[in-house]
């Protein structure tokens, strides 16, 4: 619920008519029924089942009706005039596509969350051996910018879409978020086509959004397997069949160097659980 209070707080410090939009994805948790007691104004849309984050997400923008959107996670707060600022920037400068925020923790400390786009390679660095053994390579520098200050205006490839925002026409016309990608790489995607159109995403060092980092997805029991199906659906879909068969070689390596590990007892998932679910991985 602090989500859509610090929402309402801000659309009462800027002044602002908008509108809240809440899309509850199958939760069994009385979530929603809490939702529509304390926020009567708001626009409940409930799913009998988990439809994905791509899909809900592009229900709900379907259901509203503003010039602009903001793209917020449920563990997210906007703090001060987060959502006065980021609204000001996109409308004083056509030439971005979108903006975001610095994220901090609850303990106040920034969050690294802005990355470059992942390519073909970055799949046989990222969740392998590799990264282990060598956590210092100039890819995995790359991808995660541990070069980038945060404490600094500048444009980046990809925030994560835990707070984002865009035009509404522009999303429109780019056809809202990918919903192959069922629950990882659509706002990676989403930022792909801003970037292809010419059009930049702007990470705004002074805006701060509290952010309780992997609450929502850490709920979800199939997190590791949607992660590496979803990477690979964004790599073939951006870079073809190479980026595809990076992505089946990087999570075999991955799947084969858990296997090791488990046959000398240094796991403790059951085998067949995630063989299982590797293979699910591959008909993908």
């Amino acid at each position: 619920m602090s989500c859509l209070r610090s929402v309402t707080a801000a659309f009462e410090r800027g002044g602002f008519v908008g509108e809240l939009v809440v899309v509850d994805n199958g939760s069994e948790d009385g979530s929603a029924d809490r939702v529509a007691a304390e926020f009567p104004e708001a626009k409940l849309l409930r799913n009998d089942v988990n439809r994905g984050y791509a899909a809900g997400v592009n229900q709900g923008v379907a259901a509203s009706a503003g010039e602009y959107v903001l793209l917020l996670g449920s563990d997210a707060e906007l703090l001060g005039d987060a959502l006065a600022v980021m609204l000001n920037f996109l409308k004083g400068d056509p030439s971005y596509g979108a903006c975001a925020p610095r994220l901090v923790g609850a303990d106040g400390e920034t969050q690294r969350a802005c990355a470059s786009f992942p390519k073909p390679r970055t799949a046989l660095w990222f969740g392998t051996p590799l990264q282990s053994w060598f956590p210092n390579s100039s890819e995995l520098a790359r991808y995660f910018m541990r070069d980038f200050s945060h404490d600094v205006d500048a444009d980046v490839e990809q925030p994560p879409a835990s707070c984002l925002m865009i035009a509404r026409e522009l999303w429109d016309s780019l056809g809202g978020m990918d919903e192959s990608l069922w629950l990882f790489f659509n706002d990676v995607d989403l930022c792909k086509r801003l970037w292809e159109r010419e059009l930049r995403i702007r990470y705004l060092a002074g805006v701060r959004v509290a952010h309780v980092g992997g609450a929502s997805t850490a709920k979800y029991s199939a997190f590791v397997e949607r992660w590496h199906t979803d990477r690979l659906r964004y790599l073939r879909k951006h870079h073809g069949f190479f980026g595809g068969l990076m992505a089946r070689l990087g999570t075999s390596w991955a799947m084969g160097s858990w296997a090791l590990r488990r046959a000398f007892f240094l796991e403790v998932d059951p085998f067949w659980v995630r063989f299982r679910s590797y293979l699910r991985f591959m008909r993908a």
